[in-house]
């Protein structure tokens, strides 16, 4: 279960908050509404990864379709199963 502190709370005990967000993260709240969170950097790390930018296909420029239309699959698709971020070894 998520923890809702203020923060003041955190302020004062910023030390055992951060512990507690290694276990689950901690909604942050100023003025009586939730702020920031606190949260372990795994997790961080893990939603990163999971952020990608979406585009409806209605948005797209004539260009953009054009080139759509016009791309090639290579012959050796392997290369599409990489990680993003990391490169096959040549």
């Amino acid at each position: 279960m998520t923890s809702t502190v203020t923060a003041a709370e955190v302020s004062k005990n910023f030390g055992a908050y951060q512990d507690a967000a290694v276990r689950e993260p901690v909604i942050i709240t100023k003025n009586g509404r939730p702020r920031t969170v606190l949260m372990a950097y795994e997790d961080f790390i893990r939603l990163s990864k999971r952020d990608r930018r979406v585009q409806r296909t209605a948005e797209l420029s004539e260009a953009e379709i054009a080139a759509v239309e016009a791309a090639e699959l290579t012959a050796d698709p392997e290369h599409l199963n990489t990680p993003a971020g990391t490169h096959a070894a040549d």
